[in-house]
């Protein structure tokens, strides 16, 4: 077994014999003759995340989570979509072969694209890393950069001008991200109805479009042992629209001492000791050309999205979706997060 992968969970199975019949059909270079073999990626609380072995060649199967999921959300024709050509003019996106949305082929829609080799962060530091601040440095620097030179992507020549609708993006997601919300809360939460509320009062006017990976932070991409980041992942949500969303949800992800994020991962600090808000900021402007003095909403907003996301997780586990211990937990952390928003825009 890889280090990385282990034996596929009991409710996370598929017909393995169908699937690799199917994938043999559509993808020849898996061959006919070598078994296929099927290991589940560890990380990851959402989407469900397979390696698909031939011989030496190695492939990445990627489906939506069990149980019901909010529209618009694990969109694997959209990722697709993205990663079918987005690699041409970001190598940092691994290239994606083949999309099935024949939901009786393994349970729900899903795609194969390239496996890409080297160490996800998640939480700590890794061991396989020299515990280096100036590696540390590096990484942080090669992250925001990698922000950066997506949102300066040339779209249209793609083919993806018709991924999303610019025009009243931000607006939109608030109003999307509410939804969610409200189809996946419990009970109620004041902090959670406020923030929506001033999101929606007080959203900005965008300076240009790009497109946006829509959950871009430190475990969502891969690096290299001298700490570049070599691949960017989880697209499902990629779309066109204002660049700062990018920005504000990578700040709320990065955990420092002088509060950058709003989740902080458990065993301490991994990139906010070598870089704050100003440094990050500063380095994606000089990028990007863009101003971002309004980058405080842009966090507020990407406090909500967490938010909702984290209470997406925790509610297939409270309705029985799923038996993942993981997630039992998620829940008590959407009210803290509230709050941080809600402070976020205060500053704003």
């Amino acid at each position: 077994m890889r280090d990385d992968t282990s034996p596929i969970r009991d409710e996370e199975r598929f017909d393995e014999l169908r699937v690799g019949a199917y994938l043999r059909e559509v993808i020849p270079e898996l061959g006919s003759s070598a078994p296929l073999e099927f290991a589940q990626f560890q990380g990851g609380h959402a989407n469900l995340t397979y390696v698909v072995s031939s011989g030496a060649l190695e492939l990445v199967l990627r489906r939506p989570p069990l149980g019901e999921v909010a529209p618009g959300a694990h969109d694997m024709a959209r990722e697709h979509k993205v990663l079918s050509v987005l690699h041409q003019s970001y190598p940092l996106a691994p290239q994606a072969f083949h999309y099935c949305g024949d939901a009786s082929i393994l349970g729900k829609p899903f795609f194969v694209m390239e496996r890409r080799k080297g160490t996800v962060v998640r939480g700590r530091w890794p061991e396989s890393m020299p515990d280096d601040a100036g590696l540390r440095r590096t990484v942080a620097s090669s992250l925001v950069d990698a922000i950066g030179s997506l949102h300066q992507v040339a779209f249209e020549p793609l083919g993806l001008a018709d991924l999303g609708r610019p025009d009243g993006f931000v607006d939109r997601q608030v109003a999307g991200w509410t939804d969610r919300w409200n189809r996946a809360r419990d009970e109620l939460n004041p902090d959670m109805e406020r923030l929506a509320a001033a999101l929606a009062d007080g959203s900005p006017a965008p300076q240009r479009a790009s497109i946006i990976h829509n959950d871009f932070k430190l475990d969502n991409t891969m690096l290299s042992t001298d700490g570049q980041v070599t691949a960017v992942f989880d697209w499902d949500m990629s779309t066109i629209g204002d660049p700062l969303v990018d920005l504000g949800t990578t700040l709320s992800y990065w955990d420092g001492p002088d509060e950058v994020a709003v989740v902080v991962p458990p065993d301490g600090q991994v990139l906010g000791g070598v870089f704050g808000v100003d440094e990050i900021v500063s380095r994606y402007q000089q990028q990007t050309g863009l101003d971002c003095s309004n980058i405080d909403w842009y966090r507020a907003l990407a406090s909500f999205r967490i938010a909702v996301i984290l209470q997406q997780i925790y509610i297939r586990y409270a309705r029985g979706q799923t038996t993942d211990e993981r997630f039992s937990a998620l829940g008590a952390v959407v009210g803290p997060i509230a709050a941080a928003g809600l402070a976020q825009l205060a500053a704003n």
